[in-house]
């Protein structure tokens, strides 16, 4: 006969210190949650999974159209500007997205966070996985266009894509972390939210190089240090479509920044996470 087995619930000794036999003892449900976001997210949907390409193919012809044809903004490296325009956006929906999902995740779950104790990292965290399966599809489609305008990506840059991603990853994680733990509060944020996002997006270089901010060096610099995405999309873009080289300097402030606002975002969620059944 097995024994029982008797688990003690306990304050975390740290704000940071996370227990990793716990989370892991916890992967099943990580993995229900991811799957369920997934499968919900199109389910009774006629197109299915093909919603994940319609965004960004959609945007990326009405921006190219607006901002190339109109505005005449070029890549600035002899990048085909569609090209140019799929990877920031991509990388930026990517964000986007899990930074909106992990923002209301404690809301939206709040019914279970009541009911049963587990480790409250779990709900965000979860929103992570759901976006790259939306960033994965999308992806193959970039292949297809740098075929076509016979864009050939560099060795070195398809070596840094996981890290590109992982910035990416930790960047949303620790926005969306905070975010998460004010919108248990205060409700404001889910309207608030997509405002910031838009706004974000325009002082991010999605639609245009970063290079046209050399002029002026100051918004230049904020904008790396500040918002990590930026360096990501332009580390990308000058390394993985192979119209530069890798810019190490770059990567390395998106590297840092992002563990950054990771390790402030998982302080912040920490140290308030033992109020969130009460008041969610």
């Amino acid at each position: 006969m097995p024994r029982d087995v008797e688990y003690v619930i306990s304050p975390p000794k740290g704000v940071l210190s996370l227990d990793w036999r716990e989370l892991w003892r916890y992967r099943d449900l990580f993995l229900v949650l991811a799957w369920r976001d997934i499968s919900v997210r199109y389910k009774q949907t006629v197109l299915g999974v093909v919603w994940a390409l319609f965004q960004p193919v959609i945007t990326m012809v009405i921006f190219t159209f607006i901002f190339n044809r109109v505005a005449k903004i070029e890549s600035g490296d002899g990048t085909p500007y569609p090209v140019f325009l799929y990877v920031g956006l991509l990388l930026w929906q990517y964000f986007s997205n899990t930074l909106t999902h992990a923002a209301d995740s404690m809301i939206s779950n709040s019914a279970l966070i009541q009911k049963v104790y587990f480790p409250r990292l779990i709900v965000p965290a979860a929103t992570a996985i759901t976006a790259l399966v939306d960033f994965a599809i999308p992806a193959v489609l970039l292949a297809g266009l740098m075929a076509w305008y016979h864009v050939v990506p560099h060795v070195a840059g398809l070596a840094i894509l996981p890290v590109l991603l992982l910035c990416a990853v930790m960047c949303a994680m620790g926005a969306g972390l905070f975010l998460a733990a004010i919108n248990v509060k205060y409700r404001d944020v889910r309207y608030a939210l997509p405002f910031m996002i838009q706004v974000v997006m325009y002082v991010t270089p999605v639609i245009y190089p970063v290079a046209m901010l050399d002029r002026h060096p100051v918004i230049k610099g904020l904008m790396l240090w500040c918002n990590p995405i930026s360096g990501v999309i332009t580390v990308a873009r000058g390394s993985v479509l192979g119209a530069g080289t890798v810019q190490w300097d770059v990567l390395g402030i998106s590297l840092l920044m992002s563990f950054v606002m990771f390790v402030a975002g998982l302080y912040y969620f920490r140290n308030t996470e033992r109020y969130f059944a009460d008041i969610v």
